[in-house]
Order: C-alpha cells, then structure tokens, then sequence
C-alpha cells in the first residue's frame, strides 16, 4: 500500500516492519496484536462492546432497522468478530477491503429515529456514516478490549495502553472519522469515553437500547448449529443439533454472559436494567477464576484466535 495516502498506509515506519502488506495495518510488534490475541476474551470484550454500541440511542436505532439482531444476534456477534480479525490480523489488502466494505455497508443504514425518547434528544433521523456515531462504535472495541484485559489479567501499564491506543488511529481515520473529533491521545481518548458517559453526555439508552440488550445477553441457540462454519462443521446433523439447542433453557446460557455485564460502567447497567447483586458477583468471580486457571494451563495454539496464529505465522522470519 505504498503509494496511499497517509490514512492508508500500516504503520510500517512505526514498526519497522519489512514488508507491510504481508503485516498488515499493525504487524507482529505491535501491541494490538499482542492484545487482541486471546480468543477467551471474547467472552467479555464481545459482548461489552455490542452493549455500549446499542447504548447510544441512535447506534440502537440503526441496529433495530436494519438487522435481524432481535431474532439472531449471533450474526451481528459473528460479524463484529470477522471483521475485526479481519482488520487487526489481515494482510494490508485484506484489512483495507473490509474497511472499504463496512464503509459500503454504513452508508445505506439511515432513516427515520422511531424511538420517542431518542427522536426527542437526537432529532427524527439518524445515518450510520455519521462521524460521531462511527467513533463511538469504534471506541467501545478499543475501550472493550483494553478494560477486560486490565481486570482480567491484569492492570496494563500507561504506556501500553497509549502505544495500543496509538495503532488504533490509522483504523479511525480509514473509517473516515476526521482528526478534529477522534482523541489524539490516549488521555484525550479516556476523556472522550467518559464525556459520553457522563450524565450529560448522549449515551444514555432507551427502551430500543434494552431490547436489543436483552437479545444480546438472551440469544437463541439453535442459528449457531444452522449457520457458517459450524453448520458446514455438523453438515447433515445441522438441523437435528438445532433442535437440541433450541430446547437448552435460558437459565443455562445466560450466566455465560454475566462477566460481560460486570465489565460495563455501572450507570449504562442501570440505565439497561441489568442487576448486578450478590448471585451476578458470585457467577462473574467464579466464570473469570475458573478462566485464568484455565489460561495457565492451555498453549496458544488453543488459547489464540486463528486469525492471530495465522497473522503471526505470516510473518514469523523464513
């Protein structure tokens, strides 16, 4: 990607990679790499960041006209996660076209704001390709991902966390968010999540925000067996495995998703009308221990995501 602009090129200079293509927008050095790579995050980063998503009133609005997020979430989880992989760990070209493609993507979802509430403090209609609605979406993930990290496995230092703040800049302004709304630095960044927080601030959610809460942390089993790679997986035991998954009760599945609630800021778990009692705590504590014990003991050729695995052995020396 040589001859693009500065927006386009991987942070090659930074990296001192030799061959950015192959190393993509990041490269092996860099800490999203490092950071990114842990597939059990997932379980609270995923989720998190989809729930300060739908949080902003009009990220919900958009959501809810344009999606079947209500009937399979999993598709907006799935997709959230192809196309981050694909941005972090693809080669250059991979990368830019998965950006070139959301960006496609983003510009048919606008229309009228139908929530009452969200009409009243945002206007009667909302667009995707907004650049203040494209930061937040791209905020929650950097934020997602450097928070579970920090509780999980432990505090990140100030420097780690400004360098991965750092590498996440060429991503924003390839999402065509303009310098004079994306945070410079990490400090500037922190205050931004914060400001949109803050009682004042617009990320406060309506009743379209919990519904779609509630198809996060509530999904239906049975389109994991019917669809992508897990159905290719189960081939003709596809529909008879869906079946089983439809009957697997909620009170199973929903605890899974208990540490993701813990790891939001208290207000937007509120506002969701998420609880968060002893009974949250105690599964939350159990779930994330049970976890790192877990950690110590698995390689990361099970621990890391393949996309991580695969982005490394792409530029392991030769």
């Amino acid at each position: 990607m040589g001859g693009g602009t500065t927006a386009e090129r991987p942070l090659a200079g930074v990296l001192a990679i030799a061959d950015p293509d192959r190393a993509g927008l990041y490269g092996p050095t860099s800490e999203a790499w490092r950071l990114n790579r842990e597939a059990t995050l997932l379980l609270g980063a995923g989720p998190r960041a989809v729930l300060l998503q739908v949080a902003h009133p009009l990220v919900a609005e958009g959501v809810a006209a344009h999606s079947s997020f209500v009937a399979d979430p999993w598709a907006r989880l799935e997709g959230t996660l192809r196309s981050y992989q694909r941005i972090v760990y693809g080669t250059a070209p991979v990368a830019h076209a998965e950006i070139r493609r959301l960006n496609a993507m983003h510009e048919r979802v606008a229309g009228p704001v139908l929530d009452a509430e969200a009409a009243r403090r945002f206007g009667p209609a909302f667009a995707a390709r907004d650049p203040s609605l494209a930061l937040w979406v791209h905020a929650t993930l950097i934020d997602s991902t450097l928070v579970v990290i920090d509780r999980w496995l432990g505090p990140l230092a100030r420097d780690i966390r400004a360098r991965f703040y750092a590498e996440t800049l060429v991503v924003g302004r390839l999402f065509d968010i303009p310098d004079v709304l994306l945070p410079a630095d990490i400090d500037a960044f922190d205050a931004y999540v914060a400001g949109m927080l803050a009682p004042s601030g617009p990320v406060h959610p309506t009743n379209t925000s919990r519904e779609l809460a509630a198809a996060v942390l509530h999904p239906p089993l049975a389109p994991l067996a019917e669809r992508g790679p897990v159905a290719l997986w189960l081939g003709p035991a596809a529909a008879p495995v869906a079946r089983l998954l439809g009957a697997v009760p909620d009170a199973v599945i929903a605890p899974l998703f208990v540490p993701a609630i813990g790891l939001l800021p208290a207000g937007v778990r509120t506002e969701l009308g998420l609880a968060w009692g002893p009974t949250e705590r105690a599964t939350d504590a159990w779930l994330v221990t049970s976890w790192r014990a877990w950690r110590s003991i698995l390689p990361p050729s099970i621990r890391w995501f393949p996309q991580a695995r695969a982005a490394f052995a792409r530029t392991a020396p030769r």
